[in-house]
């Protein structure tokens, strides 16, 4: 195993050119990949470093099985829910430069709640948890035409008319979608832009992310890679127009590559568009006085803090829209970070721990 860890090491040190051929023809990891993603399949793009060193890259399997385009580590794919850690750091942008509150009441941006005591009840913190109580109410399913295409004012609208709160905010977790419609919502009224133009200016390009991209309809309708389910015996695309719900960008609407998501990982490391303090806060767990639910609250301001199998503190976020699949995983003790995009549904999870075995394995041989 020292071998291999002198080989991530030289990696690390090659050129972009370079790590592609060291990483096709020679790393450990890189036959493990081919058999999770057959060449001819639907495919997956991961990138590891360590510190601000890229150690392992690599490209499996087609971003598009009509053209049969090869998947690289620039292709874009959605993020799924990756993506509500953008919006959660323009919401944060904005508190720090006093335009909003984090403890405003969601009735000061949507005053047509129907009960109006929960619009007084909810703030802005709770979406951020996904502690609101507010019930999911949609029927993506039952009118699939109109959610096909619902962006995410059509997606936020329903839960307005909720009767009841499913708990109190702030005692439970319960996951919602539809909270971070809102928060793209209220990002675009604060700011007086388009979220999509806010993120893009204020977190994008201040990454590098230059080729990343937000849903807006069915934008980006080319450029991209396609989500795939199998069923029935065959490959069936799963993305917008086939998936209800895939136009409320707000959940899950950046797309990226593994490449660019490093650099927003670096971004967000060297503080290029939040402070330190703000990320340090944005990345600590939640308690709140009333919580009573049966586990432990694991969330801050949008990202998961849990603990690996090996006992390292971890901070990220899945991501799981149409046939996309996406993990982010960043390990601060060891700096750590380890980002997965899929084309279809695979273990993700099963493979990133592969991944941090390498790494552990590595590390133990130096």
């Amino acid at each position: 195993m020292r071998r291999y860890f002198l080989l991530l090491l030289l990696v690390a040190a090659c050129t972009p050119k370079e790590q592609n051929t060291i990483s096709e023809n020679a790393h450990p990891l890189d036959g493990y990949f081919n058999s999770m993603f057959p060449a001819a399949e639907p495919g997956a793009e991961v990138l590891v470093t360590v510190g601000d060193s890229v150690v392992f890259s690599g490209a499996y399997g087609l971003a598009d099985l009509t053209q049969k385009t090869p998947m690289t580590t620039r292709t874009l794919l959605n993020l799924g829910s990756v993506s509500k850690t953008f919006v959660s750091n323009a919401i944060l942008q904005l508190r720090d430069e006093h335009k909003l509150s984090l403890e405003d009441p969601l009735i000061k941006y949507f005053p047509d709640f129907k009960n109006k005591e929960i619009g007084r009840k909810v703030k802005i913190l709770h979406l951020l948890t996904h502690t609101s109580g507010l019930p999911d109410i949609r029927f993506p399913y039952q009118d699939s035409v109109f959610y096909l295409t619902a962006m995410d004012k059509e997606n936020w609208a329903p839960i307005l008319k909720a009767d009841k709160l499913n708990f109190e905010p702030g005692s439970r977790f319960e996951y919602s979608n539809p909270a971070f419609n809102a928060l793209a919502l209220i990002v675009e009224q604060v700011s007086g832009i388009k979220w999509q133009n806010y993120i893009r200016d204020k977190i994008l390009l201040p990454s590098g992310m230059n080729n990343s991209t937000i849903t807006d309809g069915p934008h980006p309708a080319s450029g991209v890679a396609h989500g795939y389910i199998f069923s029935g015996g065959q490959w069936l695309e799963k993305d917008y127009g086939e998936e209800p719900t895939f136009a409320a960008s707000g959940n899950g609407g950046v797309w990226s590559s593994v490449e660019e998501l490093a650099l927003y990982e670096q971004a967000i490391q060297h503080s290029k568009f939040l402070s330190a303090e703000t990320i340090q806060e944005s990345r600590t767990v939640k308690n709140f006085s009333n919580w009573n639910d049966s586990t432990n609250a694991q969330i801050g301001w949008s990202w998961f803090v849990t603990t690996t199998r090996n006992n390292h503190q971890a901070i990220g976020h899945t991501g799981s829209q149409g046939g996309f699949r996406a993990n982010y995983v960043y390990i601060p003790e060891k700096q750590w970070f380890i980002v997965l995009l899929s084309t279809t549904p695979r273990p993700l999870e099963e493979i990133t721990n592969h991944i941090l075995d390498f790494l552990e394995s590595a590390e133990a041989k130096k």
